[in-house]
């Protein structure tokens, strides 16, 4: 699914302009984005986390060069699902 689906059913199911929607969800995914930046996680109840992780400093092998370099400590954003979201989709999915 696309952010176009996204906004064209949320537009369909709440009779909302697709205008109005596509401002709205690209103003959620612009707060996510610069709070995550910003160095903090992002709670939805029932739904799920937005959360900032650091990844450790490693050793890392360039093949091409036959040389190993340094991976610094880094931080990537990742996304944890509820106990509501796992359990909904493991139930859609099994009555495929």
């Amino acid at each position: 699914m696309t952010k176009a689906d996204i906004v064209n059913e949320i537009s369909r199911s709440t009779g909302l302009e697709k205008a109005a929607v596509l401002a709205t969800v690209e103003k959620f995914m612009e707060v996510v984005k610069d709070s995550m930046a910003d160095g903090n996680n992002v709670y939805l109840r029932g739904f799920g986390s937005f959360v900032v992780k650091t990844r450790k400093e490693k050793t890392a092998r360039n093949i091409s060069k036959n040389e190993s370099i340094k991976i610094p400590e880094h931080k990537v954003p990742t996304f944890k699902p509820s106990r509501v979201f796992l359990e909904e989709v493991k139930v859609r999915s099994e009555k495929k």
